[in-house]
């Protein structure tokens, strides 16, 4: 017998295919946006994605901020707040990843919501009790162009950092994009690596899915099918990086990553790897691409553990915590302020001690 559920869907349009940002102006229009600011990266404002995306934007007065930081941070979003009201901006359009999404919606939320942004972020307090608040002002609409396989722009929660180093999480559904598209053949310059690390985040949101408390019919049957796809589609992508059709078959595996997401939420795995990045610094796709395998054992889905240590060994992504830069010493730490992320909420298994982490990221180590 099938168990009560609730499911939400979102009023997004998702374009993909070869020159679909030749489209974004019109597409924008269509959502009455005639003033967009452009927000990136550094290393994304320099590449040929970047340069299409501002080709088609040509003929609209936009702003462009480009000096996203990798994990966004609370005085990045304060800052182009500022700007974005003084330039009178009336949507955005994020290149980029996750950080960039992120930081468009974190944007977004402090324009609509006012500050300071802080008291607006979700709060666990262990062992189970969630506090999201409401957040009911419209929000100006967001157009994503994906360069990873994060699926970021899909979903309407977002994290930044802190000044304190804490990542804080944010939750609202008028934050999801309204408009996605996905140019395959652009995304043939961004780095292979780039992908292949990000596409383990959005396999991890698909295994996450799969035991989510708050799992769906729906989100389950996205999430078996997502795996399928990113276990075909990350080896195509490390085989023969520069084919396009390799790269839309990964960015449509991460938009249904992003989907299962959206629902069934995320759960210890994503709870220690939030805290990694915002306290060691290390890319959140290579956090995922270390911790996804030991998470999955925990949660009693040796299967999936089997099954994506293969796949790291066959694409090359990082195996281990101390090959990227991170002390021994750190871990502690990190275990303890992973007992007040929102994730373990969501979490089959309950997490009763920072010890229960401290080994996982020890064997990780």
């Amino acid at each position: 017998m099938t168990e009560p559920f609730v499911h939400r869907t979102l009023a997004a349009k998702v374009v993909f295919g070869a020159g679909a940002l030749a489209s974004l102006a019109g597409e924008l229009a269509e959502l009455g946006v005639r003033r967009p600011m452009l927000v990136s990266g550094k290393r994304t404002a320099g590449s040929a994605v970047h340069a299409r995306v501002r080709d088609a934007l040509a003929s609209l007065p936009y702003e462009s901020f480009d000096l996203v930081p990798e994990h966004s941070s609370v005085e990045t979003v304060e800052r182009l707040a500022i700007r974005a009201r003084e330039a009178r901006i009336d949507g955005f359009v994020a290149v980029g990843g996750g950080s960039a999404s992120d930081t468009a919606k974190a944007v977004a939320l402090l324009l609509a919501e006012g500050g300071p942004l802080e008291r607006h972020a979700s709060r666990f307090t262990p062992p189970d009790r969630l506090v999201i608040p409401a957040l009911p002002a419209p929000k100006l609409p967001i157009a994503a162009v994906p360069c990873t396989a994060s699926a970021a722009e899909v979903t309407p929660s977002l994290g930044v950092r802190s000044p304190d180093g804490t990542k804080l999480l944010f939750s609202d559904v008028k934050l999801a994009s309204r408009l996605v598209v996905i140019d395959p053949v652009a995304n043939v310059c961004v780095p292979a690596r780039l992908m292949l690390s990000t596409g383990m985040n959005g396999l991890a949101h698909c295994v996450e899915g799969l035991y989510s408390k708050v799992r769906t019919p729906v989100t389950s049957a996205l999430a078996v099918d997502g795996i399928a796809r990113f276990m075909k589609a990350l080896p195509a992508v490390a085989r023969e990086p520069e084919s396009a059709a390799h790269r839309g078959d990964l960015l449509v595996a991460a938009h249904l990553s992003g989907q299962v997401l959206l629902n069934a939420r995320t759960c210890l795995h994503h709870a220690i790897c939030h805290v990694l990045g915002a306290s060691t610094g290390i890319s959140h796709g290579d956090a995922n691409s270390v911790m996804l395998p030991g998470v999955a054992r925990f949660n009693g889905r040796q299967d999936l553990e089997a099954s994506v240590r293969a796949l790291r060994e066959s694409i090359g992504v990082p195996t281990r915590l101390r090959d990227l830069g991170v002390a021994r010493e750190a871990l502690a730490a990190v275990a303890t302020h992973v007992m007040g992320e929102r994730g373990l909420y969501f979490n089959p298994r309950p997490v009763r001690s920072p010890e229960e982490v401290l080994a996982l990221l020890e064997s990780a180590w």
